[in-house]
């Protein structure tokens, strides 16, 4: 058997000619001849015009070795084999993704592929600064800003202009950005942080002080309809529960306040003296009194409870330390008794919001009597207190809250059950296949009664479905929130050291592996130390919870956790 032939092709107004390799075979020859005309192997259509060869076109399984190349040679005269080839040529195409260099794009696109960037500190701004960058992360916000129209010229109006202004800038460009309009109109906004020193420099700010004061101005001029729908497009009033503006939308927590006096036990067996009397006040009893309030935070209480009583307690967590402060006694009138008592107070969570801020209590004043002036000093508490990147607050809620936050656990629990059941019988592989086989031998009986079961079902599922607890969340929420910025401080003096954002990366770069020892993702983050950015993990965050003259965690912030 001849190794090699020599073939000439005709192809349109073109003649290839081809040394053949016959052990290749059919799928060699057109491989060639693809490489030599473009013309894709699947649509070649080839016939032989030489005596001797294949008739009709060439099928794909034909063997070469059923053909004498010798004999078919030799009735061609020696010349090479003739062949005709149909098909059209493939179109060049350029690469599916252009490339595109970075020095070409513009400076709104940089932005959008480095590190983002960084605000310049413009005389002791680190406070503002950092708030600033942490609070870019919560798109909400972001969309309410841009809706807002103010009406009239104020303080206040520029103050929110100028912060959307801010965030514009910082969105365009991959290079730091001098907040000058924003710190000026923060100063207008804030007399008090227009406060210099001796030397006539700024002076240190309150970082949560300015993140109260960012809510409480948004509170007044972010109360449209307009900016609360383009926040949170999807809410109805229900949600909402009486939150006007946006701030109470986004960051308002509902608190249910409970005050129970502690020298009734609600059996009216207690005795007690009244007017120096000891009398039994079976029959008497004094009532709890229920009141509502709105927070925008929740603080963690390192120190102890809000009346100082639980003040030995070693508060370790940052679930501690909410717990603290949610608990408590206070001294005031009971009606029954006549007198004043002490009363237990407890603050629970009755509606949710989808971003959660958490102060922890690191500053406190201490009385100076013995000092000349006895003005009293501003101190910090330097010990450790731990947080993970996910806060579960489910015991912080009102039992009306706790009731619907469970159904979505149960629910998450069953289905996680059932998941690991059907893993373990082996059957979630074949669930699909027996479903289609099982719908094919469906008769319209069946099928009618596969359909009443399922609205039965449906109608079951709406029936339990949990209420809202609050202005979007995210459907089934659990009460878990997901960290993804935080405001530190460094430094042992109060009035001074310095702050930095700590914010989640939007994306992250490469596999996310697990944290040493633990269950937690180590994602992507950046640190803000004001105009220098630079990457960092969860792993770094996580160690910010104080103990040294590190910076520790003093605002946490939180969304909602799908």
């Amino acid at each position: 058997m001849t190794d090699t032939v020599a073939l000439k092709v005709k192809w349109g107004k073109e003649t290839i000619e081809v040394n053949f390799v016959v052990a290749g075979g059919v799928k060699g020859l057109k491989s060639e001849l693809e490489e030599k005309t473009r013309v894709p192997a699947d649509r070649m259509k080839l016939m032989a015009k030489s005596k001797g060869l294949w008739k009709g076109v060439l099928k794909d399984d034909f063997d070469f070795g059923s053909i004498d190349f010798a004999a078919a040679l030799s009735k061609a005269k020696g010349g090479p084999l003739n062949l005709l080839l149909m098909g059209s040529a493939a179109e060049l195409t350029g690469p599916k993704t252009k490339t595109v260099f970075l020095e070409d794009l513009p400076p709104e696109e940089v932005a959008k592929v480095q590190e983002p960037s960084g605000l310049e500190n413009l005389g002791n701004t680190c406070y503002l600064n950092s708030v600033t960058q942490c609070l870019r992360s919560v798109p909400q916000l972001r969309l309410g800003l841009e809706s807002y129209q103010p009406t009239a010229t104020s303080a206040q109006a520029l103050f929110l202009t100028t912060l959307r202004e801010t965030y514009k800038q910082l969105d365009r460009t991959s290079k730091p950005v001098a907040p000058s309009g924003f710190v000026r109109s923060t100063k207008m906004a804030f007399p008090q942080f227009a406060q210099t020193g001796p030397n006539g420099a700024p002076m240190q700010q309150d970082a949560e002080e300015f993140f109260s004061g960012l809510l409480t101005i948004a509170a007044g001029e972010l109360k449209d309809d307009r900016q609360v729908k383009a926040a949170l497009p999807f809410t109805t009033p229900k949600e909402l529960d009486g939150a006007s503006n946006l701030s109470d939308a986004l960051f308002g927590l509902k608190m249910e306040e409970t005050l129970t006096c502690d020298e009734f036990d609600g059996k009216g067996d207690d005795k007690m003296e009244v007017e120096g009397e000891a009398t039994a006040a079976a029959g008497l009893v004094e009532p709890p009194v229920k009141s509502y309030d709105l927070l925008r935070k929740l603080v963690c209480n390192i120190q102890g409870g809000v009346d100082g009583s639980n003040s030995t307690l070693n508060v370790t967590h940052i679930a501690e330390g909410i717990n603290l402060s949610l608990n408590g006694s206070i001294e005031k009138r009971s009606e029954v008794l006549g007198r004043n008592a002490v009363w237990t107070r407890k603050q629970r969570i009755a509606r949710l919001p989808p971003i959660l801020a958490v102060q922890f209590g690191r500053f406190y004043w201490k009385a100076t009597p013995d000092s000349q002036d006895h003005a009293g000093v501003k101190c910090k508490v330097m010990k450790p207190v731990a947080f993970n990147g996910i806060l579960d607050v489910f015991e912080f809620c009102s039992e009306k809250v706790k009731k619907e936050l469970k159904k979505s656990r149960d629910k998450a629990l069953q289905e996680e059950e059932d998941r690991i059941n059907k893993k373990l019988k082996g059957e979630e592989v074949e669930e699909t296949k027996d479903k289609m086989e099982t719908d094919e031998g469906k008769s319209e009986d069946d099928e009618e009664a596969a359909a009443l079961k399922a609205a039965l079902a449906m109608s079951v599922q709406e029936d339990d479905a949990p209420e809202p607890v609050g202005p979007g969340l995210p459907a089934n929420f659990q009460g878990h929130y997901e960290l993804f910025a935080v405001v530190t401080h460094k430094g042992r003096d109060a009035d001074g050291g310095h702050y930095m954002a700590w914010v989640k990366a939007a994306n992250n770069s490469g596999k996310v592996d697990k944290i040493a020892n633990s269950e937690e993702d180590n994602e992507d983050w950046f640190v803000f130390d004001d105009d220098e950015v630079s990457p960092c993990k969860t792993e770094d965050v996580l160690k910010l919870k104080g103990g040294g003259d590190w910076h520790m965690s003093y605002l946490n912030f939180y969304r909602a956790k799908k």
